[in-house]
Parts: C-alpha cells; sequence; structure tokens
C-alpha cells in the first residue's frame, strides 16, 4: 500500500482501539455505579445508569460500522484483522457488561429503599470489588497487548464463581433466618448474578487479547469456582 493509505489505515486502527478504550471507561464506570446506588439504595443515581447504558449501545453499534468498513476498504491481514476482530468482540462484552450493570440498577429502583441492613449488602459489595478489579486489568492489558495479564486476568474467574457461590449461600441463609429478608434477598441474588457475569465478560475480554497477540485460541474449559444448577439458573435476562 502507498505510504499515505498505510498511514490512513493505522490511523483507523488506533481510533478503533480509542473506541474500545472509551467504551471500558464507560462500562466501569457504570458498573461502579450501580453498586454504590445499591449500598446507598439511591435510586436517582440508578437511573443515571440505566439512561447512560444507551450510550454505551450507541458506541458498540459505532465500533461494528467501522470495523465492517475497514475490513471491507482495506481486507486486512494477520495481526491487523486480529486487531479488527477483538475491537468487534470486546466492544460486544463491553456493551453486555452495560446491560448488566443496568439490570442492578433497576433492581436498585425496585427495592426502593425497603431495607435497614447494611450487612445484607456487604458481600455483594465485595463481589464487585472483585469483577470490577478484573474488568480494569482485561481493558488495561488490551491497551498494552499484555498477553500475561490477560491471561492472569482468566486465571482468576474461579475466585469470582467460588466467592459468589459462597454468596449464594449466605442470603439464603439470611432468608431462612428472617422471612422478612426474602424479598431484599432475592433482588441482591440477582444483583450477585449479573456481577458475577460481568466477571465472565472481563474472562471472554482476555480471551481475546491473548488471540489478538498471539494468533491463538484458548481453550473451551475454563477455571470454574463451585457453582450448583440452583444458583445457575438466575438470570435478568
Amino acid at each position: 500500500m502507498a505510504e499515505h493509505i498505510v498511514r490512513s489505515f493505522e490511523q483507523e486502527l488506533k481510533a478503533l482501539s480509542g473506541s474500545i478504550a472509551e467504551m471500558g471507561g464507560l462500562a466501569e464506570g457504570l458498573v461502579a455505579d450501580s453498586i454504590t446506588a445499591l449500598v446507598r439504595m439511591d435510586s436517582e443515581l440508578a437511573q443515571k445508569v440505566i439512561t447512560t447504558d444507551a450510550r454505551l449501545d450507541r458506541l458498540q453499534r459505532d465500533v461494528e460500522e467501522r470495523a465492517i468498513l475497514i475490513i471491507a476498504k482495506r481486507q486486512p491481514m494477520a495481526m491487523d484483522l486480529r486487531e479488527i476482530v477483538g475491537a468487534l468482540r470486546i466492544s460486544n462484552d463491553l456493551e453486555r457488561v452495560g446491560d448488566l450493570a443496568k439490570n442492578i440498577g433497576k433492581r436498585v429502583i425496585a427495592i426502593n429503599g425497603n431495607f435497614n441492613s447494611k450487612k445484607l449488602v456487604i458481600g455483594v459489595e465485595h463481589l464487585a470489588e472483585i469483577a470490577l478489579e478484573q474488568l480494569k486489568d482485561v481493558l488495561d492489558s488490551f491497551t498494552a497487548r499484555d498477553d500475561a495479564r490477560a491471561l492472569r486476568v482468566r486465571g482468576r474467574d474461579d475466585e469470582i464463581d467460588a466467592l459468589y457461590t459462597s454468596l449464594f449461600r449466605e442470603l439464603l441463609t439470611y432468608m431462612m433466618e428472617d422471612p422478612r429478608n426474602i424479598s431484599i434477598c432475592t433482588h441482591l441474588l440477582f444483583c450477585a448474578k449479573n456481577i458475577e457475569r460481568i466477571g465472565d465478560h472481563a474472562t471472554n475480554i482476555a480471551e481475546t487479547v491473548h488471540y489478538v497477540v498471539t494468533g491463538e485460541q484458548l481453550a473451551e474449559d475454563r477455571p470454574k469456582g463451585d457453582t450448583s444448577h440452583l444458583i445457575n439458573v438466575l438470570s435478568d435476562d
């Protein structure tokens, strides 16, 4: 390709990576705000999360359209093609992370401040801290094209799964101790499941980073913690 075409192509790839970085920052913010809204029972902040998710959806569609256009126009190969495919995959994962944060926001509004025991939400908050740490690490690994860091994120997926299982049992115990806890604990169980799935999307992104950097796909089997069939039936979809 002529030099000016190569330069233009490089700029298009950089712009695509920049959009992924913007989506990543927005997704992290939505998750953090949804958890803050849950801990503080802040319906106004929860509504902001729900509204802002639409911006993440628009960014995802923009990434998709531009990636398809680049492929059609440049017909990239090897590393360049993997960069574009990686951007498509990651944008889809981040769009889903936004949806899951929005689900938590909707739960906060549904709860409507009808509980007083802070201890019920401590476990969910801790689970969210780890999921957010995973999300930040894997987005940093994509920015730096750091395969080793991405693989470490993938290796910690079982930590979130195990913590989710423990939290599930803890919330069930609260329900059995006092039937008045059943409603709030049910909402918290759905919130926890949404967070656990955010961890899954961080792991998906880690696998995409590995593919972009090495050109190799990882085996489908992932490290898994102790989850049960009963736990996995929970879903906000």
